[in-house]
């Protein structure tokens, strides 16, 4: 598959969204490095299975230089498997639907993570609830057959993650972050949620 209909075959996907600015630049670092990972025969599902297992695997390495590692892997995989699946034209709704399902379990080990590292267990209760709240809104609205309704927030996944790997790197350099970052956390996913209800029920309203 050429780069360009790559990128179409992107924003199809996510309700004809412009391929412009920076998710251009992401696509073009993902195609280029799914690329030779397709010469190699390695499938969607077989990075999608790594990713879940190297965001379980930070849960018990979470005091170790192990774990900010094995939490950038897991969410390289996350961001490559679907690239993958376009550019080897295994794009499915199982598939979608499997690759959701991943990313809210590796989650959850993402927050047992930033717990075992001493993260304050209610802060991250609503933290978690709050961002779990915020995928399932999406996804509710594409199940209604609106996949067109776009919102960027600032508590995005990747972004749940660098705060995790930031707190990860302070915990082993024995600065004391991890519940200044997980209250920043709920902070953000907070006001993500707020937003992103409100972008939807005004946008559902009018149609």
């Amino acid at each position: 598959m050429q780069r360009d209909k790559f990128f179409s075959a992107w924003s199809a996907l996510h309700g004809e969204v412009p391929v412009t600015g920076i998710i251009k630049s992401w696509l073009a670092i993902s195609y280029a490095a799914v690329r030779p990972l397709h010469r190699l025969r390695i499938t969607p599902n077989v990075l999608t299975t790594l990713g879940l297992v190297a965001a379980i695997a930070t849960w018990p390495t979470a005091t170790t230089w192990l774990a900010p590692a094995l939490l950038v892997l897991s969410l390289l995989c996350d961001g490559l498997d679907g690239s993958l699946a376009m550019i080897t034209e295994k794009t499915s709704k199982r598939g979608a639907m499997i690759d959701s399902v991943v990313d809210r379990v590796s989650e959850v080990f993402w927050v047992l993570a930033f717990y075992r590292i001493g993260a304050d267990a209610r802060i991250l209760f609503f933290a978690a609830i709050f961002a779990f709240t915020q995928e399932y809104l999406r996804a509710r609205a594409a199940g209604l057959g609106y996949p067109d309704i776009t919102a960027v927030t600032i508590a995005e996944r990747p972004v749940r993650a660098s705060l995790l790997f930031i707190a990860m790197i302070g915990f082993e350099l024995k600065i004391n972050v991890v519940n200044n970052l997980s209250v920043i956390w709920l902070g953000m996913q907070a006001v993500s949620l707020v937003y992103l209800s409100s972008v939807y029920f005004k946008r559902l309203q009018s149609r």
